[in-house]
């Protein structure tokens, strides 16, 4: 599926920020997600400079691969990125207490 400049997904710049993150070339987290890999790096260098957009399914290997949720790569609010990476990240107890303080706050 093609990107649409206009649609500023955020998809690219997660990956790659995820991708240098974790010290991976294109190559290698292409490889690691199941991407043939003769093509592994171009693909990934197109997620990342937006020209293409991967599907749900490789959407889920990348993050399964980066060890990220990969409600991360479509989060289209820096903030909300980081919270997401944190949320994640927490033990149980900490995320029933963010949770807790968050819904009070509503």
């Amino acid at each position: 599926m093609s990107a649409n400049k206009e649609s500023n997904s955020p998809i690219g710049k997660r990956l790659r920020s995820a991708r240098i993150s974790k010290g991976l070339s294109q190559k290698q987290l292409g490889i690691l997600a199941e991407i043939d890999e003769f093509s592994a790096s171009p693909r990934i260098n197109q997620y990342e400079r937006d020209k293409h957009v991967p599907d749900f399914s490789t959407a889920k290997r990348l993050a399964k691969t980066l060890d990220i949720p990969v409600t991360y790569l479509y989060a289209d609010d820096d903030d909300l990125a980081d919270l997401i990476l944190l949320f994640s990240s927490a033990g149980s107890s900490e995320q029933d207490q963010a949770l807790s303080i968050l819904k009070a706050s509503k």
